[in-house]
């Protein structure tokens, strides 16, 4: 799995992202997890040819220590389809600013 890990965190930086992501993201299903949802500009030819799969996300997974940006944009929908792929140079650049600037604004060190 492609991913951005975030690593060697303290319980209170872990703490603060997960405020941050709550602030910030659409919550999972599970707790510590949360969506990126794609703005609709972002979206690969496959996935602009498949609205009806929408909305795209990628995953975010808070875990003790850690917090992992997974770089598969998946569907709300359809888990087996030519728009679930690895995120593109735009996207992945969408998710590293979000990082950067999640990690600037919580002050954290990690």
């Amino acid at each position: 799995m492609r991913q951005i890990v975030i690593d060697e965190l303290s319980p209170m930086e872990r703490d603060n992202i997960d405020s941050y992501l709550k602030r910030s993201l659409t919550a999972g299903p599970m707790i510590g997890l949360y969506w990126i949802v794609l703005p609709p500009d972002l979206l690969s030819a496959a996935q602009q040819g498949h609205e009806e799969h929408g909305p795209f996300y990628l995953a975010v997974e808070v875990e003790q220590y850690q917090v992992r940006f997974e770089l598969l944009v998946r569907s709300q929908s359809n888990l087996h389809c030519s728009c679930i792929a690895h995120a593109t140079p735009t996207q992945r650049q969408f998710v590293l600013d979000f990082v950067d600037r999640m990690l600037e604004e919580e002050m954290i060190r990690a």
